[in-house]
């Protein structure tokens, strides 16, 4: 395989943990890598990380790109983007993958800049395909795919003049594979690049607020949409969501009408998520939406109007008024167990 032309995913730490979006984007990595005829490549910066060498070969990585010091234990501008720019000059990959985290979302843009080449935010999905532009033909390149325009629109968006073609990829939009344990990755430890003036700021203190909404590790969501007409009927959802063990979720609607918080929206703006259950309260099933949930395993649409977009993908839809239907559903729940 090609080694100055791979896909390379930077892979975001903190404090020694990955953010579990990095290991999605090595799963896609591997996909696209596969039909490019390319390996996949990873760029890690941190503290006594090379421990997670094994975890991102078995998703698919063929090789890892260290810098190790602890002054890399946090996430801070100027050294991480002159590491990354560092490697990738280095090293020529034609795709690099960021997770669109809030580190993400500040490193990416300095690469691109400093690098003068393309960069999409946001993507919700990635693929590989030509495209004629001024009578060039461009062959085997990244179509980088987001909502446009509020998310009323999906935009395919390509930078072919350039490379490397770089995106930012939500959270949980990309499926991890099982990890191949019998897999391995050559490890590159590089000389750090860095000096005394790369760290012109330090940490004093961090304060870490614990997430109160954990949609993507949900197995069941019970989501409202501006079906349910007030936040004091909220509390039915919040009722059903509890007897079900479940999570509260939304539609962005609801969240922009003030109904929920924000932590709560489910949809192409908001969290994807792939319960085994979700169950859909007054939700009229916009492309939007549907494009943050239908990958769950089931799905339960509850709503007045037989021609809601949402019961064209639910397994299960009751027409109906939710604030009757959830009731009866938590009172028959209560009944059997």
């Amino acid at each position: 395989m090609n080694v100055e032309n791979s896909v390379m995913v930077y892979i975001q730490q903190d404090a020694g943990k990955i953010a579990e979006v990095s290991l999605e984007l090595v799963s896609k990595a591997r996909e696209l890598a596969d039909e490019l005829g390319v390996s996949v490549s990873a760029a890690l910066f941190g503290e006594k990380v090379a421990g997670e060498l094994e975890r991102i070969a078995g998703l698919g990585a063929d090789r890892v790109y260290l810098v190790e010091d602890p002054k890399l234990r946090h996430y801070t501008p100027i050294p991480y983007s002159k590491l990354m720019i560092h490697v990738i000059r280095e090293y020529k990959p034609q795709i690099v993958l960021y997770g669109a985290t809030t580190g993400g979302r500040d490193l990416a843009p300095r690469v691109a800049s400093r690098l003068r080449v393309g960069l999409t935010a946001d993507c919700t999905d990635l693929k590989i395909g030509d495209h004629v532009q001024k009578e060039v033909e461009y062959r085997n390149i990244l179509y980088q795919i987001r909502p446009a325009f509020g998310g009323n629109i999906i935009a395919t968006i390509v930078c072919p003049e350039h490379k490397p073609q770089m995106a930012t990829v939500r959270e949980g939009v990309m499926r991890m594979n099982p990890p191949d344990t019998s897999r391995k990755a050559e490890l590159v430890r590089l000389s750090s690049p860095l000096g005394e003036g790369d760290f012109p700021t330090e940490i004093l203190e961090r304060v870490m607020e614990e997430k109160t909404v954990n949609l993507k590790g949900a197995n069941i969501i019970v989501s409202g949409g501006m079906g349910v007409g007030t936040r004091e009927n909220f509390s039915l959802i919040r009722d059903l969501a509890e007897v079900l063990g479940g999570e509260v979720g939304a539609s962005r609607a609801a969240v922009d009408a003030g109904l929920i918080g924000k932590e709560h929206q489910v949809g192409q703006t908001g969290t994807t998520v792939r319960p085994k259950l979700y169950i859909a309260c007054g939700i009229s099933g916009a492309i939007q939406h549907r494009a943050g949930m239908d990958g769950s395993a089931r799905i339960i649409a509850i709503n007045t109007d037989p021609e809601a977009p949402i019961f064209s993908i639910a397994q299960y839809g009751i027409l109906g008024d939710l604030s009757e239907v959830i009731p009866r559903m938590i009172k028959a729940y209560k009944a059997r167990v």
